[in-house]
C-alpha cells in the first residue's frame, strides 16, 4: 500500500484500529511515518492525548476506550533491562495495545501473532506499507 500523506498515514492507523491486534511491531527508518502511524491508531482508539514520538523517554501512555495504549521506542537504547519487565507486565492486560518500535532487541518478548508493520520511505512524500 502506498501512502501519499501524513493524514493518509494516520488515516491507515485510525483503521487498523477497528481490528487492533493487541501488539503491533513497527520497523522503518527514522522519519517513516511510525509515530503519525501511532496517531492515527490512538484516534482509532479513543484516546483523546496528543501522541508524540517517545524516542527520547523510551515509552508513552495513553488512555483509550479499554486499557491503555503503550508506545514503546527502543531505538537509542542498547540494552532492554527492566524494560523486559514493563512490556511483560503490560502484555499482561488484555485490554493493552502495544506498539513497538526498533524492536530487534526485544524481539524474543513479543508473542509470534504481533502484527508486524514494515514502513518504506519512497521520497519526501510517498511510504510504502508492508503488513
Amino acid at each position: 500500500m502506498i501512502i501519499h500523506s501524513d493524514e493518509e498515514m494516520q488515516d491507515f492507523g485510525e483503521k487498523l484500529a477497528r481490528d487492533c491486534p493487541r501488539v503491533i511491531e513497527l520497523t522503518g527508518d527514522v522519519g517513516a511515518g511510525k509515530t503519525t502511524l501511532v496517531k492515527g491508531l490512538a484516534r482509532g482508539l479513543g484516546a483523546s492525548e496528543e501522541v508524540t514520538s517517545p524516542s527520547f523517554v523510551i515509552s508513552k501512555r495513553y488512555k483509550i476506550r479499554k486499557g491503555e495504549l503503550i508506545h514503546y521506542d527502543f531505538y537509542r537504547l542498547k540494552e532492554v533491562g527492566l524494560m523486559a519487565d514493563e512490556i511483560a507486565e503490560a502484555m499482561l492486560d488484555p485490554e493493552n495495545v502495544i506498539v513497538v518500535e526498533w524492536g530487534e532487541s526485544v524481539k524474543d518478548l513479543l508473542p509470534d501473532d504481533r502484527k508486524k508493520i514494515e514502513i518504506r520511505i519512497l521520497n519526501e512524500n510517498e511510504r510504502e506499507i508492508i503488513a
